[in-house]
Parts: C-alpha cells; sequence; structure tokens
C-alpha cells in the first residue's frame, strides 16, 4: 500500500476491496499459488474483461501485485501482497484489546456485585 495514506484510509481500502465475494475467492486462490489472470477467471467462473477489473482494484488496493516472466514478458502472473493487510490487522487488534478491555472491566464489575 502506499505510504502517503494514513492507517484508518489503508483499512478502508483494503475493506472495500474484500467486499466483493469475487475478489474475496481471488484472493483465497492466490494464498496458494501466483495465477495468471487467466487461470483466476476460469476459477472463478467470471469472463476475461471482468476479472481484469476485479485485479485492477486488487492492484490499486496493494492487496496483490503482478510480475512477467523474464522468459516471456507477455506472461503476467498475479501474487498476494501480505503485507498489505498490515493496517487491518493492526487495526483488528486494536478492536480485540478494546474488547477484551471491556469484558474484563464488566467481569470485575459483576464480581464485585456478587461479593
Amino acid at each position: 500500500m502506499h505510504n502517503e495514506r494514513g492507517s484508518g484510509e489503508d483499512v478502508a481500502v483494503v475493506l472495500g476491496a474484500l467486499a466483493d465475494p469475487a475478489r474475496r475467492q481471488v484472493v483465497e486462490l492466490l494464498g496458494t499459488a501466483p495465477r495468471r489472470a487467466g487461470e483466476l477467471a476460469a476459477a472463478v467462473g467470471m469472463s476475461a474483461p471482468a476479472m481484469s477489473r476485479h485485479l485492477k482494484v486488487l492492484l490499486q488496493s496493494g492487496i496483490v501485485t503482478d510480475e512477467r516472466t523474464v522468459a516471456d514478458a507477455r506472461l503476467r502472473y498475479f501474487r498476494l501482497r501480505p503485507q498489505s493487510i498490515v493496517a487491518l490487522q493492526a487495526w483488528l487488534g486494536q478492536l480485540q484489546a478494546n474488547w477484551d478491555e471491556q469484558l474484563a472491566s464488566f467481569r470485575r464489575h459483576m464480581e464485585e456485585r456478587t461479593q
């Protein structure tokens, strides 16, 4: 993801990109191995132009990257960029910490009432 964005915007961009079920399916497929756009389109069951639009969103959000082989620059492989979800993981971690603190506070309150 681009460093110009703040972490809140990074989270919004990633969540927006992952809001679409087809893009989530592409991310799951890329989690197993890099793939070409045609392979992804066939696996998801959509046309090449539709897959191209989804890949563009995933590229712009920083979730995936594309690489070309040295042997044939026409072959373009897409792969996940795990670092793209760092802001999302941090945001979820903060939510979890807040929930844990609220639950602990409630637990303490209930224990004090029952004593």
